[in-house]
């Protein structure tokens, strides 16, 4: 199949397509001896990961563990359908998102009063999961992936308040879902992923620290893909976060509002990002992952809790 990339260590990158895109959301399996899906995807992408996993001979009893690094729909709106799927799947979440899996009507109506009718394109609907089948963790947890190979839990918030970070004993592959920003393998950009109402920038600092501290050998971004130059990453990923931060301060001093707020900092960050330069739609996927008026409104939110 053409959405499924092998990346060593028994480990497959699979394009969920999400919205019909290409290269915005990765799911990751972990094949071995008790194969895990590390991110789902939206729901409307559940059917598209079935068929990966299939193709990699993984069928419907086989599947051990779905674990998700938080529950955002593009990483996790996909856990309802998927659980129904591999009915033996234990479905792994921080104990702050595992009510939302068993629950998702909260979840769902503040998604629509975000997206409104595009919520139904680009994510469609949350399914519940048993609760029976959820295991919460806490700030760090493991995973058994057989035959002495673990992935590593470890709560990293700052991003959303239910975000871990996973990493790979095997492989030493970290996987970062948003808490180190959105990549983009055609053009190298790095942005931040700051939506409200959670981001805060000491803890997401900390987060990138925590995941520094963890010496992984590789990171696997949910958008989109490995990258093996760590350190030079992570530190990219400080650096961009406090760039909007500042100039998002910026435009908070001067009492803008939103709009015009998003207009300056779009404007003062633009020539960091080669993918605004291109005109093949590579910047409306940065838009539609990163987009501007979500960062920067997370931002002001923060701002307007610390410095009213």
């Amino acid at each position: 199949m053409d959405n499924i990339t092998a990346l060593g260590g028994e480990v497959y990158e699979i394009d969920t397509r999400m919205a019909g895109y290409s290269g915005i959301t990765a799911g990751y399996l972990i094949l071995g001896d008790r194969p895990c899906l590390v991110e789902t995807g939206t729901s409307t992408s559940a059917p598209i990961v079935r068929d990966a996993l299939t193709s990699l001979g993984v069928g419907p009893a086989d599947l051990a563990t779905v674990v998700v690094t938080h529950i955002h729909l593009d990483h996790a709106g996909g856990v309802g359908d998927i659980a129904r799927f591999y009915p033996e799947a234990e479905i792994v979440v921080h104990e702050k998102g595992a009510r939302h899996l068993a629950d998702p009507s909260r979840l769902m109506s503040s998604a629509r009063m975000v997206w409104g009718d595009k919520l139904d394109t680009l994510f469609g609907e949350l399914s519940p999961t048993e609760s029976s089948r959820i295991r919460a963790l806490g700030d760090t947890g493991t995973i058994d992936l057989g035959n002495g190979r673990t992935l590593s839990s470890h709560y990293s918030p700052g991003h959303a308040k239910h975000h871990v970070g996973l990493i790979d004993s095997g492989t030493g592959d970290l996987y970062v879902g948003d808490a180190a920003g959105v990549y983009l393998p055609q053009t190298g950009d790095l942005r931040p992923a700051t939506p409200p109402p959670d981001f805060d920038l000491q803890t997401a600092l900390g987060s990138i620290a925590l995941f520094e501290s963890l010496a992984p050998q590789r990171l696997l971004f949910s958008h989109y893909g490995p990258v093996g130059n760590v350190a030079e990453t992570l530190e990219r990923s400080a650096e961009e976060l406090r760039v909007w931060v500042d100039l998002t301060r910026r435009a908070h001093s001067e009492g803008m509002d939103l709009d015009h707020a998003v207009a300056m900092v779009r404007e003062r960050t633009r020539e960091r990002y080669a993918a605004l330069k291109d005109d093949d739609g590579t910047a409306e996927q940065f838009e539609l992952l990163s987009g501007a008026p979500s960062n920067v409104a997370g931002i002001l939110h923060w701002l307007n809790r610390v410095q009213p």
